[in-house]
């Protein structure tokens, strides 16, 4: 990619982050702002992402990127439940921080939130517990509908829920489906920061 292409298509990604970040709704945010705000023609956009969702896509899995660097990072142990329920808490901290983008992502249609690179790593570190924990019959299923309990639509219907109240449906759900050794404590570090940023 030329230079200019690789500039262009990095003040897009900008400006799309800048003002899903500001939003309140996805709708709120059209193609028209993006290439006004990022300086650059339709045309331009199109021929990166193809498309609004593309763009959607593509600012998800950069903002993803970040999340999956930090679990890797931090080297979560304990039981295959305690690990699944720390990842499904770092989820909806996620989807909570990134609401705007993520509802544009998997209200889109077409089944986009099942397409992206992001998904099938979370499918697949899932499916992996879940085998651990209790063999692989039905993992692959089952990590679907783990991942289900954290999509961003239902995130939103519960977004006034407490830190504490994630964490015992999340503990609950993962105890449900991978056994014993799941935490019950207090909340998890990601929800409870997301409390306290809220106020």
């Amino acid at each position: 990619m030329r230079a200019d292409a690789v500039r262009n298509r990095e003040a897009v990604l900008a400006a799309a982050d800048r003002l899903f970040g500001a939003a309140t709704d996805p709708e709120q945010v059209s193609m028209d702002d993006i290439v006004a705000a990022a300086g650059v023609g339709k045309g331009t956009l199109f021929r990166h992402f193809g498309d609004r969702v593309g763009l959607v896509r593509a600012l998800y899995e950069r903002r993803g990127d970040d999340l999956r660097a930090a679990l890797a990072a931090d080297g979560a142990g304990g039981s295959p439940a305690e690990r699944a329920l720390h990842l499904l808490r770092e989820l909806v901290r996620f989807k909570r921080d990134n609401r705007v983008l993520t509802l544009a992502l998997e209200n889109a249609g077409d089944g986009s939130p099942y397409r992206t690179e992001s998904y099938e790593h979370w499918h697949a570190l899932l499916a992996a517990l879940v085998s651990e924990a209790r063999g692989p019959q039905a993992a692959d299923y089952l990590a679907h509908a783990l991942l289900a309990a954290v999509r961003s639509d239902l995130v939103e219907h519960l977004r006034d829920w407490s830190a504490e109240q994630w964490d015992a449906g999340l503990g609950a759900l993962t105890r449900s489906v991978l056994g014993g050794g799941t935490a019950t404590g207090g909340p998890g570090p990601g929800i409870r920061q997301r409390r306290n940023n809220d106020g």
